[in-house]
């Protein structure tokens, strides 16, 4: 997942950035310098951000050094996870070859269903990094269903294409729940970094009108550490695998379209993650609010980007804990 950024950013100069060093009292306070290192201020290009710290507030690399170590930790539990409880049921949703989902089915009948998408980048991880997190919905009678898609790079770098891969998972989830045990009028989805923005995209989707399912067939959405306008991502290192056109920005900017959301919206974020993926938080919360949308935002202190994710299996984390109680589950 490393790779150059920036014309004048190297792999070498993201590390330097994230390093923490010890300090204060017997060596014991960690000091994390985070961002940019030192660097010569260029024209801004993204409200007073230059290219590469536009580049740096896409890449998180430069806010969480050890993002690697953490999928690995995240790989390794979901692993043990399925070795101790068994394996998720595998079940395509379309054709492609990427069109699937593992589904681990609560132990009784009749429970919601939260549906994960996963992040990466658009590009990377899969859904069975994931895992991890369904012990805690199942303990509370819930399944987790945990969505697989193509990377953007396989659909000639194009966004829509993949948010609509995730609708069409979920829809197939809401027709299909009774066949796994779940409730089809209780389906809740969520997702994190780049599978918050998709989740985010699937909020906006009319599902009366492009899938005949009931108007709200999704109760609920958790976005987690996600982008809401793509307007900032288009101008940084992301186009580079992203064949962003004026259409298409528009159509996967899901702060443009509040009013196609009906469902409950829980924003997350963590203290510790780039300036932009908080700054896109918190905007994206207060305008559902100023659009009138029940929304509430939910804000990790001294969480990084990657340990926000790994809270959602945890539930007095905090995506956890807001899963839980948007889906009345309880703590």
């Amino acid at each position: 997942m490393h790779r150059t950024v920036g014309p004048s950013i190297t792999r070498r100069t993201a590390l330097a950035a994230g390093a923490c060093l010890f300090g204060g009292p017997a060596l014991a306070q960690p000091v994390c310098k985070l961002g940019l290192p030192n660097h010569v201020k260029g024209p801004a290009v993204w409200q007073d951000l230059h290219q590469d710290e536009l580049d740096a507030s896409y890449n998180q690399e430069f806010y969480q050094p050890h993002t690697d170590a953490i999928n690995s930790r995240l790989s390794g539990l979901s692993y043990e996870l399925r070795t101790r409880l068994g394996y998720p049921e595998r079940v395509d949703y379309g054709e492609g070859p990427d069109e699937a989902m593992d589904i681990y089915k609560a132990p009784e009948s009749g429970g919601p269903v939260f549906v994960f998408v996963h992040g990466g980048i658009w590009l990377y991880l899969d859904a069975s990094y994931a895992g991890f997190a369904a012990e805690m919905f199942l303990d509370r009678g819930a399944n987790f269903v945990s969505l697989d898609f193509a990377p953007v790079n396989e659909l000639e770098g194009d966004l829509a294409r993949q948010a609509d891969q995730v609708r069409r998972g979920i829809a197939w989830v809401v027709r299909n729940a009774k066949s796994f045990g779940g409730d089809p009028a209780r389906v809740y989805i969520g997702g994190h970094s780049s599978g918050g923005h998709l989740a985010a995209v699937a909020l906006t989707t009319d599902w009366a009108g492009e899938f005949g399912l009931p108007t709200d067939a999704v109760k609920g959405g958790l976005c987690m550490s996600g982008m809401y306008d793509l307007e900032p991502v288009r101008l940084s290192w992301r186009s580079r695998y992203i064949a962003f056109t004026d259409a298409m920005e528009d159509a996967t900017s899901p702060q443009r379209h509040l009013d196609r959301i009906t469902a409950p919206v829980v924003v997350s974020y963590g203290t510790l993650e780039t300036p932009e993926f908080q700054r896109q938080a918190k905007d994206f919360a207060a305008a559902l609010e100023a659009a009138g949308k029940p929304v509430q935002l939910i804000v990790g202190q001294n969480y990084f980007h990657q340990d926000m994710w790994e809270t959602l299996g945890n539930p007095y984390g905090p995506n956890g804990r807001a899963a839980l109680a948007m889906m009345d589950l309880g703590p």
